[in-house]
């Protein structure tokens, strides 16, 4: 039976790859991001895509119109949209507490509030029963981010997972988080990585080799398959063992 599948974040990186293997499995995927250009080109065949910053109310009640006009209900929701900041503007000025409250604050607008708004916006067209909803956290939220404003924020989706969790559980809907290690062919670092520090992040692997979009993908498309629909409220750690227990 056809699916329909909702990704933020669904233009580049996980959520293309994420996209890729849902329609590759016979689902309608709708891909969600700020820009139109990067979902009109994100190649995943038979998919519809809307372009909205889902950080902002008003864009995401667009978001929610469309979905019940194109798709109605939605048996599974990815929220793959966030990062770190690479990519955005510095905050203006040189005052550290300005530098600061830019970085949280970005952060947060970017991984904790799109998926709390995109969430609550299509809570209720969700499938019941059988629903999923997956969050992308990070190997951060574990172990720190440097700055700490990422992994805080990502760190923050966890306990929101949880609550879910347990107010639609009743309803036959499941709640996990997968939380990546590094994964390459992303638009994650910018331009920030260099080789040495590549080579650093491959060796506290297990597997000694990067984790790639694909190892994400296929984890959410199990998390969404009846095969694991006994399985809520759970940190799913995609890492190769750079990250062990919890």
């Amino acid at each position: 039976m056809t699916r329909n599948i909702v990704i933020s974040g669904g233009g580049t990186g996980i959520g293309r790859a994420a996209a890729q293997t849902f329609a590759a499995g016979g689902d309608r995927v709708l891909l969600l991001g700020r820009r139109a250009e990067v979902l009109e080109k994100a190649g995943v065949p038979g998919a519809l895509s809307y372009a909205a910053d889902l950080a902002e109310p008003d864009q995401v009640r667009g978001v929610a119109r469309f979905v019940a006009t194109e798709l109605g209900a939605v048996d599974v929701l990815v929220h793959s949209a966030g990062g770190a900041g690479y990519r955005e503007p510095p905050a203006a000025g040189d005052d550290p507490l300005d530098r600061v409250a830019h970085d949280w604050t970005l952060n947060f607008r970017q991984n904790v509030l799109t998926a709390a708004l995109l969430t609550e916006a299509l809570k209720s067209r969700l499938a019941e029963p059988g629903g999923r909803v997956l969050f992308i956290s990070s190997i951060a939220a574990y172990r720190g981010s440097g700055t700490g404003a990422y992994a805080a924020a990502k760190a923050g989706l966890h306990p929101y997972a949880h609550e879910l969790a347990r107010e639609l559980g009743p309803h036959g809907i499941t709640v996990n988080v997968v939380a990546p290690g590094y994964i390459e062919d992303t638009e994650f670092f910018g331009d920030s990585m260099d080789e040495a520090r590549r080579e650093r992040l491959i060796a506290d692997t297990s597997t000694r080799r990067a984790g790639t979009p694909g190892d994400v993908a296929e984890t959410l498309h199990w998390l969404a398959s009846p095969a694991a629909g006994h399985i809520t409220s759970q940190v799913i750690q995609v890492n190769g063992g750079a990250e062990r227990g919890h």
